[in-house]
């Protein structure tokens, strides 16, 4: 299927450059990222200082207000009069650590580089990705927190379009002694990111929708006691059949997280397959005949998406089989450590389904309080 979010640049002297770079590496032509067709651009002057002209394209543009920042944002913003100072992905920041603390500093880079990578694929897929700060009803924020000490500590979640990351996240040594901890086989920054904005866009794409009856019939009922059902999970009263139900064990917690869960998991699909695609990687030949899946997997096998995500489906499988022994080659742990059972390929479906439809036409719903 067609890539979404293209992860293969060129500057225009032709060298390869990559979503992170503000400067290409043979010419030193500066580059910035331009949400408008995600793509990477490199810059010419323009005709006053902090301008920029692109390459190939009419306007000006800046630099976005956090580009000398610790979080070091290669993203550009027109100058068109509406005198926005900050790009897309920054503008969805309502609180962010102390930056006079040298590790806030550096961990607020870390969060930044995984949101700008998200902000990209969300973009990519059409959705809508507003501010708070301009549409208080539906849009999403975030706040960056880190407890001092003898302060209870920051906890990880969403709430009604604001989600808080605890910055100690961003600390590898932290990140991997919670992942033992925790028995998780993944555990990354991007993976938080990918995890809580699935909560926001249930909110804004199924709560109280088309899409909500479905959604229980598939997922369950989320008006089970959320707070109960955690409890469950973290005493290690876990479902026994997870494996053959759910993603992960915490999906099996309740539906709301195993919706995000699964919403997390689709991401990481997609932007692999993108990002392969890109590299010429995905051969992209008709694999519905020989794959492990058919259209009686999925959630509605007569769905116009079927043909496409089984085809989707299945580059996955080749991908990530090639990639985990590419992994074991160089004595890592699996890129892939997750087994996609048959009981999820319904729910990935259903999120593919919902994720097309909404690019088509959206219709906000006021947020409900998801924790």
């Amino acid at each position: 299927m067609p890539l979404v979010t293209s992860r293969a640049y060129r500057c225009a002297c032709g060298h390869r450059v990559f979503f992170r770079n503000s400067e290409c590496l043979a010419c030193r032509a500066p580059l910035g990222f331009l949400a408008d067709d995600l793509a990477m651009h490199a810059l010419l002057p323009g005709p006053s200082a902090g301008t920029w002209l692109l390459h190939g394209r009419d306007g000006r543009y800046a630099r976005c207000g956090n580009f000398a920042t610790a979080a070091a944002c290669n993203w550009l913003v027109a100058i068109d009069g509406a005198g926005r100072r900050f790009c897309p992905a920054c503008a969805l920041n309502r609180t962010i650590p102390n930056l006079a603390d040298p590790e806030n500093a550096e961990r607020w880079g870390r969060l930044e580089r995984a949101k700008r990578r998200l902000v990209s694929q969300l973009l990519g897929l059409g959705l809508p990705v507003t501010p708070r700060s301009t549409d208080p009803a539906n849009g999403l924020a975030y706040d960056f927190l880190r407890a001092m000490p003898g302060q209870p500590p920051v906890t990880t979640g969403h709430r009604a379009g604001v989600i808080t990351i605890d910055v100690d996240e961003a600390d590898e040594a932290a990140c991997e002694a919670a992942r033992k901890a925790l028995g998780e086989p993944y555990r990354t920054l991007l993976g938080h990111f990918r995890h809580e904005v699935g909560h926001y866009y249930w909110d804004r794409l199924i709560a109280g929708g088309a899409w909500h009856e479905p959604f229980r019939e598939l997922f369950g009922d989320e008006r089970t006691d959320y707070q109960e059902s955690l409890r469950r999970n973290y005493g290690q009263d876990r479902r026994p059949d997870w494996r053959d139900r759910f993603i992960s064990s915490y999906a099996s917690a309740h539906p709301w997280e195993d919706w995000a869960e699964s919403w997390a998991h689709y991401l990481h699909l997609r932007d692999t397959i993108d990002t392969a695609a890109s590299f010429g990687l995905v051969i992209g030949t008709d694999r519905r005949g020989d794959g492990p899946f058919a259209p009686h997997h999925l959630w509605r096998s007569d769905s116009p998406s079927s043909a496409d995500f089984l085809q989707l489906l299945h580059d996955w499988l080749e991908i990530t089989s090639v990639m985990n022994e590419m992994s074991r080659a160089m004595g890592q742990r699996d890129f892939y450590p997750f087994v996609l059972a048959p009981r999820v390929v319904p729910k990935l479906h259903f999120i593919h389904c919902a994720i097309d439809a909404a690019a088509r036409r959206i219709e906000p719903r006021p947020m409900s309080l998801t924790a």
